[in-house]
């Protein structure tokens, strides 16, 4: 009897341990579902988002749907880089409350060969950039893959094309990959915070000085309208007719600013406006290049004065650099055949990006025209100044008056008279700065009689670049029809310069009050296996990952029955 007592006993304490482990499952379980921990213990915290991502996401007011096109048969670098979209949608999501929701499509998944490339057409055309690549087929010849890295964010009907691979030609193919890493939120959350803030920022192109025409900046016109409202007109000498505007654009003016345009500039300044200025201070007619040669003719703005407060000055030099795109030109060939031959030409330098700025960290390098270089001037501690583009290592300078002849692209330079080296081409300003009308009469500018010059400005951003070509693209000409091109695009070779990405980035950092442009400066680590390891340690590792799991589990097994016996032979 006290045996069979023993034994319900011992069956009901089983049995009680049994429901309260499952009732303790289930309990962790629901308060699990409730609570969300989340920890990145990875060094470079790749899956951590930075408080202004979260600050937007978490004021969301509709949601947002994504179509990401990374996706369908791609090489294994991309497809690490379409995981980490994923993970950082994922994140996304979660931070936003599941106010965003994303698919994968494959572009490439169609019945035939005439309804994916309608498919491919209709991506391009919404603002995604294709990639070719090259793939080997089973029997030994290659076939052409076409991937879009990137997607379509989708708000209240309104759709945004994001492309998030890098293509920096002068880094690797995986440091490419990385860097696209790099860039994720960023480009995620720079769309996103564009598509649902409640306000859009208006930036104007300046007007009435000869500047570059609209036709000529409609392709950067096109590009900044994803993220602005974009504006032209003329300043016409009125106080406060910028003021509406977070930033203005003086690309290229060729005739001499009027005091009382000046005057409004200056202001406009002085009140927070931030200003990109392009200016060539040397004229070159590149059109008349066609008949051969050119002249290059300094040509004062009536700007120096003011520029020069702000802490820069443009020399009136025309600058040449060994690395340079290239021209092409029409040679004979056999005596009568005529072809287009490349060749370098030393007044098209590839301008060199500052690798520490958000401006321009991780972009291609700039294609210049006929570029000026820039001093910076003053020793005003409250004006902080940064050089974003400047020339390599192996330039030079040539003053104006200069005739330049085609004939110059068929010699090779002497190396040793290019030894200039990093030319500032493009200067950050930032802090406080000075009138440049301060202690000025302006009575006579301006016909309200009670307008008082406000002499110092309040923390301020500008860019200057001395170089107005570098926002100017190419215009295909038919009749009387125009088409302007992509910007920094090489119609011959099809090389993309980085010129649209450092406009861009320009007025974003401009204007940004959240923070978001400081998320260009992540850096992630690339971890790469040693190859030479790997190939002496190859059969070790290979018997370590087959054998080891298969000895885990026996020893496991062995060390269970061991205990097992030990505890129940002691009765």
């Amino acid at each position: 009897m006290t045996k069979k007592t023993g034994d319900n006993n011992v069956r009901l304490r089983s049995w009680l341990q049994l429901l309260t482990g499952v009732g303790i499952i289930l309990l962790v379980s629901l308060v699990s579902s409730f609570l969300r921990f989340r920890y990145d213990l990875t060094e470079d915290k790749r899956f951590t988002l930075s408080a202004p991502t979260r600050h937007i996401l978490n004021h969301l007011k509709n949601d947002i749907f994504i179509q990401v096109y990374l996706d369908g048969d791609i090489p294994i670098p991309l497809k690490r880089l379409k995981r980490s979209v994923g993970e950082m949608l994922d994140e996304f999501r979660i931070a936003s409350g599941r106010k965003i929701d994303y698919e994968y499509i494959n572009p490439s998944k169609g019945k035939d060969a005439s309804q994916r490339e309608t498919q491919y057409q209709a991506l391009v055309n919404k603002g995604l950039m294709p990639i070719r690549l090259e793939a080997g087929d089973e029997e030994g010849g290659s076939t052409q893959k076409i991937i879009f890295p990137g997607m379509i964010v989708n708000y209240n009907g309104i759709e945004v094309p994001v492309n998030f691979l890098e293509n920096n030609q002068s880094v690797a193919y995986e440091q490419n990959i990385l860097h696209s890493e790099e860039g994720l939120e960023y480009k995620m959350i720079q769309t996103i915070a564009t598509l649902s803030s409640d306000t859009i920022n208006k930036v104007a192109f300046i007007e009435g000085q000869g500047e570059i025409p609209e036709i000529e900046t409609a392709d950067i016109t096109m590009n900044l309208a994803k993220f602005f409202t974009i504006d032209r007109g003329v300043i016409g000498g009125k106080p406060g007719v910028l003021d509406k505007y977070s930033a203005v654009i003086i690309a290229g003016p060729e005739k001499v600013f009027s005091e009382s345009d000046k005057l409004v500039l200056d202001q406009y300044i002085m009140n927070g406006g931030k200003v990109i200025w392009l200016v060539d201070e040397v004229a070159v007619n590149a059109d008349s290049l066609a008949f051969g040669e050119t002249v290059g003719l300094f040509r004062p703005l009536n700007i120096e004065d003011q520029l020069f407060r702000y802490g820069v000055r443009i020399n009136p030099v025309i600058v040449q650099d060994l690395e340079c795109a290239s021209i092409h030109l029409m040679v004979m060939s056999g005596g009568t055949r005529q072809q287009v031959v490349p060749a370098p030409w030393v007044y098209y330098p590839l301008l060199m990006p500052a690798e520490d700025h958000p401006i321009t960290r991780n972009i291609n390098r700039v294609e210049g025209e006929f570029v000026n270089y820039i001093d910076t001037v003053g020793l005003d501690p409250l004006i902080k100044k940064r050089i974003l583009l400047s020339t390599s290592d192996f330039s030079r300078v040539i003053s104006p008056p200069v005739v330049i002849s085609l004939k110059e692209a068929e010699m090779t330079p002497p190396e040793k008279d290019f030894n200039k080296s990093k030319l500032p081409v493009a200067v950050l300003l930032e802090g406080i700065f000075p009138s440049a009308f301060k202690n000025r009469m302006v009575n006579n500018l301006i016909d309200d009689k009670n307008f008082r010059v406000k002499t110092e400005s309040k923390a301020n951003r500008m860019i200057v670049v001395a170089d107005a070509d570098i926002i100017r693209n190419e215009v295909k000409r038919s009749g009387m029809n125009e088409t302007p091109l992509p910007l920094g695009k090489d119609k011959y070779t099809g090389q993309i310069y980085g010129n649209s990405d450092f406009l861009i980035n320009c007025l974003n950092w401009l204007v940004d009050k959240n923070g978001i442009m400081e998320l260009r400066s992540r850096e992630l680590k690339l971890r790469l296996l040693n190859m030479k390891i790997v190939k002496s340690q190859r059969f070790k590792w290979q018997m370590i990952n087959i054998a080891g799991p298969v000895l885990i589990v026996i020893l496991s097994g062995l060390l269970y029955s061991y205990f097992r016996r030990r505890k129940y032979t002691r009765f």
